[in-house]
């Protein structure tokens, strides 16, 4: 079984760089597919090795087919088929877009490398906890080596307000599903990850948001940055909630923590530690996340994804869940705990100890950022 599953997890990730434009679900059907077809046809252990490894390096064909399109590297070049807008007082290009906030590139004399990255957002049509002034404020006290800097902000017509940045073109989320990073340099942005945590944990912030796509890099050798500040929570700032009444719809599908998803408005730190620890794992096994939200990121989908890898809470193995308002509500089927070897077997045994001491289900006991080496 270990075996069977190793190999679909190596073709899930294989499949993933040969057919980048392709959902999740399709990607995983494929492999299993092609998983499932070797073992019927196999007549002994090594004949289903070699099988598999001959199904991989076919996929190596398309994965170098889609790589040739990339212009990932140590070098960023612009599109340039964009038309320039007016952002306030900036001539830029789009970039990206996301949930409240839209990306766009300037040219600028004054920065290195000659270009800023303009965050575009409509405040009065954000919702809580989306706020962009905030974020603002919140950047300027979280100042450090390895958190995105904030050059400025301001208001503009139209309701809108704008914060510049460093223009970070690539981020981990891409990389990893490209693989093509190197083992030295996911581990520098690991690290630069918890460097950032430590840093704002320190500081009482918050990040609450923590996932691939939000550490921001300049080039694949780095360096890397933790960015989006747009839902992050400090008892210092007037427009945050009360520490005990935190809401909590907050983190991205399967980086949310299981407080979360039974309405502990008491969260901390938490909840970002166990969101790196997601990432970690991800980085270390090929890409591919711990948890699934399923497609449409359902709570229930992701309790589930949960307990089934890591095996089903009790009131003994989970006792800080007993003073949560929606734990005890539903009955779970009861699944086994299972081993870390086994949930992330691609992983290095460095890696694997790390993840296990993050992603654990009492949120106090997750090892602190600043605790990471």
């Amino acid at each position: 079984m270990a075996e069977r599953l190793s190999a679909n997890m190596k073709l899930t990730a294989q499949c993933k760089r040969a057919f980048p434009d392709l959902e999740r679900t399709a990607l995983s059907k494929r492999a299993s597919s092609i998983e499932a077809d070797i073992y019927e046809k196999c007549i002994s252990s090594d004949d289903y090795q070699e099988r598999c490894q001959a199904a991989l390096d076919e996929l190596s064909t398309h994965v170098k087919h889609a790589e040739s399109a990339d212009t990932t590297g140590d070098s960023y070049v612009p599109e340039i088929d964009r038309p320039v807008e007016r952002i306030g007082p900036y001539a830029a290009t789009y970039h990206a877009s996301g949930l409240f906030s839209t990306i766009y590139r300037s040219a600028s004399d004054s920065h290195p490398g000659g270009l800023i990255a303009i965050k575009l957002t409509t405040p009065s049509a954000m919702v809580a906890p989306h706020n962009a002034y905030r974020e603002a404020r919140i950047l300027r006290l979280a100042a450090h080596g390895t958190v995105i800097p904030i050059h400025s902000s301001q208001a503009i017509s139209g309701g809108q307000y704008i914060m510049t940045f460093p223009f970070l073109p690539y981020d981990l989320a891409t990389l990893l599903d490209r693989g093509s990073l190197t083992k030295a340099q996911i581990r520098s942005h690991l690290y630069a990850l918890f460097d950032a945590l430590a840093f704002c944990h320190s500081r009482g912030i918050l990040h609450r948001d923590v996932k691939p796509s939000n550490i921001l890099l300049k080039s694949a050798s780095g360096p890397a940055y933790l960015a989006d500040f747009g839902i992050a929570w400090t008892s210092e700032d007037p427009e945050s909630e009360a520490a005990d009444e935190k809401i909590t719809d907050i983190g991205t599908t399967c980086y949310r923590a299981p407080e979360l998803l039974f309405g502990n408005s008491r969260y901390g730190k938490g909840v970002d530690l166990w969101a790196a620890g997601c990432v970690v794992a991800e980085a270390e096994n090929q890409g591919i996340s711990l948890f699934d939200s399923g497609d449409v990121g359902s709570e229930l989908a992701l309790i589930r994804s949960i307990f089934s890898t890591l095996g089903t809470p009790n009131d003994t193995t989970w006792p800080e869940a007993k003073a949560f308002p929606d734990w005890g509500k539903m009955a779970f089927r009861e699944y086994p705990s299972r081993n870390w070897h086994e949930i992330i077997p691609e992983a290095g045994e460095h890696g694997r100890d790390l993840v296990a001491r993050l992603v654990g289900y009492e949120s106090g006991q997750r090892l602190p950022a600043g605790r990471v080496s």
